[in-house]
This record gives structure tokens, sequence and C-alpha cells, in this order.
């Protein structure tokens, strides 16, 4: 089994930020991304970290993102660690597979979540106030249904430990300004589309995603990570039944796992199991291998 890497300790980079899963560094003119084996829940960072999970959102993250290059440009500079300056070349064991180097964009202050099914707290929502984020949905419908169209449903950025918001589009437009917002909404609809087309085709579902966005020279940039089982929901299309939850590809088998303890979903984490740490890294993988035909 290969080593598990809760975080990355580099002494000569400058460490801009450590976030759940990723640790940034500022190299100067880019920041270098590496994704580590940390997985959360309920907006709490769980003790064991997922075998090869920063690798498999680093390889699905790099094909979205070439995927939809045409729709919208992305931060990417680099991913072969031979691309990277020579300053990190030392640290290639730690860096390969799961690090990405990228142009400095200024995050929008929202987080740009995309609907295409009714679950979490979409689901939640639903049956509170018969829609979503204040978007009127069709009376009757089921936990996991299909909607009429992808919504757009953005939310605010907490800081670690701390919980995102729902918020309208016009609380966005605020937020971001009208026109950044209108542009955002539109690439995040039309990624989620044509990710879905093609997801569906490998026999999965995305019943829901969200993406991050920044401002680049001027220009609006698809950053972070990209359509992962970190920030979507994955369900095999085979075992697909409207009406209740779905099994996935996706840490909801881990939060389904701690919905069934006694936890208050505060940190400190409870420990996981050793099944349920193995179960839910084989789930990313094979998520990986549905999308990309790459097995780890």
């Amino acid at each position: 089994m290969s080593k598990i890497v809760m975080q990355t300790s580099f002494p000569d980079l400058k460490l801009q930020n450590r976030g759940k899963v990723r640790d940034i560094y500022d190299l100067g003119e880019h920041l270098l991304i590496v994704t580590s084996d940390r997985i959360s829940a309920f907006d709490v960072i769980m003790n064991e970290g997922i075998p090869r999970k920063g690798e498999v959102l680093t390889r699905i993250s790099c094909f979205w993102f070439e995927q939809m290059h045409d729709i919208i440009p992305n931060h990417i500079v680099a991913v072969d660690v031979a691309d990277f300056p020579a300053v990190t070349h030392k640290y290639r064991d730690e860096l390969e597979g799961r690090s990405m180097l990228v142009k400095k964009a200024e995050p929008l202050p929202v987080e740009c979540i995309v609907r295409g099914y009714l679950s979490g707290s979409g689901w939640k929502d639903y049956k509170a106030t018969g829609g979503i984020c204040g978007i009127p949905l069709p009376k009757g419908m089921v936990e996991s249904q299909q909607l009429p169209e992808p919504i757009f449903t953005p939310s605010t950025k907490a800081d670690l430990g701390a919980h995102d918001e729902n918020i309208s589009f016009a609380e966005a437009k605020t937020l971001c300004g009208a026109d950044l917002a209108e542009q955002a909404r539109s690439a995040t609809i039309a990624i989620y589309n044509r990710a879905r087309e093609i997801a569906a085709a490998r026999g999965i579902i995305i019943a829901d995603t969200k993406f991050e966005f920044g401002l680049y020279q001027g220009q609006l940039l698809w950053i972070d990570e990209a359509l992962t089982p970190d920030s979507s929901r994955f369900w095999p299309q085979a075992q697909y039944r409207p009406g209740g939850p779905q099994p996935s590809f996706d840490k909801q088998f881990l939060r389904d796992y701690l919905e069934t303890l006694d936890w208050g979903k505060k940190a400190p984490a409870p420990p996981l199991p050793r099944e349920i740490v193995q179960k839910t890294g084989e789930k990313y993988r094979e998520a990986l291998t549905r999308l990309t035909g790459i097995t780890l």
C-alpha cells in the first residue's frame, strides 16, 4: 500500500494555506497545489487519510479541466514535476501524481454549486420550502429525482471548520458583481451539462457538484478542483432508483457511516474503522477508473 500523505512540509517553500485537503505553496509567479489524502465530512477533517486519494483527485481534475478548456480556461500551468520550478524537484516523491503548478487567480467569494438531482441539503430544503435556495420546484418530487433542468445554487465560503451557507443568485451578484456572477453561473451550467453526458456514457450520474472560479489578469478561470468525488455526488447509473438515497462513488459513503454515530459533527472527529477507510478509497479509485480508464 502506498504511503498515506496527511500533510506536506517543504521547509524551503512558502506555505500559503493548508485547507481541508490541499496544501498550497507560494512559488512567486505561481502557486503549487498539493492534494493530500486528508478527507473531511461535515466540514471536519478526519484523523485517518484515504490511501491514494490525493492522486485520484488530481487525476480526475486534470481529466475534466482538459474536457472543458473550450468552455472556460483553467488555472493549470503544469502537472509534471519535471516542469515545476527547480526548487521543488527535491520533493518529487511527495509531489508526483498529486500536485499541480497553477496561475495565481483571485478566487470569487462564492462557491458555484449546480444541482441536477434532488439530494443532500437540496432535498432538505425542498422538503421544508418546496424549492432549493428560493428556486421553486414542482410539487411531489422524491429524493434523488432528476430536476426538470439543472439549477445554480451558490453558497458562501466559510472559514475552515465552519459551514458554507446557501445563498440566492441575487446575493451572489452582490458579492461578486453582476457580470462576474452571470459569467460564473453560465460556465457552471455549461460545464455540468457536458460533464453529465460524458459521465453518463461511463455509467455514472453526476447528481450535483461545486466549482471554484477566480480572476486572473481580468479573465475568469476555473480553479481548485474539477468534478471530483470530494466536490460531487457520483451515482452508479445501473443502481439508480429515485425515492431515497443512492449508492455512490464519493464521500457520501463516509457521511452515511458518520450519521450512524453519536457524534455532534464537530471536531474532534471520531476514529474511522479500517474497513470504512478501505471502502472509501475503493469508491474513489473506481470513480477514477470509470471516468478516465486509469487504474491506481
